[in-house]
């Protein structure tokens, strides 16, 4: 009781006033607990964002399709509260990157890249990473010695052996696939491009990464076209503009078109009242829900 009555002059009053209440208060370690619990629930509840790096001419050309996008953006939302806000697609040149890890790395709390850490000419991925930091490009001590061990000593030739070069200072992610380790510089986590590869790597991120809140869904599939639910989404959207993510996204299915309604939130209080409005616009607009 006598803690309690405490507490709430302490966050009403000023600087000077909350000073003496604090050496006042008859338990200092239970104040302590109580801050630090207030600061740690402030950190988990605050939101966290990447941005995703697709490094090769070969996805640029059309050769390759990329796969690695929705693999890490759905690892990311699904498993670490992270979002993905943006992605972006570049060539293999040196003075791209390097602007473009400069940029993404400011903008965002993390930076993945896929593609450019092989053993060929043209995986320039560690290099550029190191320009832009602005340390020395070398060889890493931990990821030479399971390359050698891999390989062995007679087949770890010249391209083998530049995958163990890397930004000065960077901390591996290790590879159970094929050996050949991704690597975190500050920010920026560098994956290799191949998806098989990638996603036997990606639980290995997790140790470098702050999770966010987790993100929360809930989808409405609708017997009807985009334009009829367009306005009243619109005005929905803004009410709760801050804390719900509204998306329709149309499909075809029996026969009928139909839109899928997808909303995410941090909050299951907040996903529930625009799930509320969404019903009675459905109910109003007499529109049948497809139930899968």
């Amino acid at each position: 009781g006598q803690w309690a009555i405490t507490v709430f002059p302490l966050i009403l009053t000023s600087t000077k006033k909350r000073l003496y209440l604090f050496i006042k208060t008859p338990d200092i370690s239970l104040f302590s607990k109580f801050i630090y619990n207030y600061q740690s629930m402030k950190k988990k509840n605050k939101k966290v964002n990447a941005a995703i790096l697709i490094i090769g001419n070969e996805i640029l050309s059309g050769r390759t399709q990329d796969k690695n996008v929705a693999l890490i953006a759905n690892w990311l939302n699904s498993k670490c509260g992270i979002s993905v806000n943006e992605v972006r697609v570049i060539p293999d040149i040196e003075k791209i990157i390097v602007k473009n890890i400069l940029d993404l790395s400011k903008k965002f709390n993390y930076v993945f890249t896929t593609g450019g850490i092989g053993p060929t000419h043209d995986d320039i991925t560690a290099q550029s990473i190191s320009k832009a930091f602005k340390v020395k490009y070398e060889f890493h001590k931990e990821a030479f010695d399971i390359l050698e061990n891999y390989y062995g000593k007679s087949q770890f030739n010249d391209g083998r052996r530049k995958m163990a070069k890397m930004p000065r200072g960077s901390r591996l992610i290790h590879n159970p696939s094929s050996a050949a380790p991704g690597f975190i510089t500050k920010n920026v986590l560098s994956l290799p491009g191949v998806p098989s590869i990638l996603i036997s790597m990606i639980e290995n991120c997790k140790r470098y990464l702050i999770k966010g809140p987790k993100t929360y869904s809930e989808t409405l599939n609708l017997f009807t076209v985009e334009s009829n639910i367009s306005k009243q989404m619109g005005i929905i959207q803004k009410k709760f503009n801050k804390f719900v993510d509204i998306g329709s996204y149309p499909f075809f299915r029996l026969g009928k078109i139909g839109v899928s309604v997808v909303c995410r939130s941090t909050s299951l209080n907040k996903l529930k009242k625009v799930n509320q409005e969404l019903i009675k616009m459905i109910k109003l607009k007499k529109i049948k829900i497809l139930k899968i």
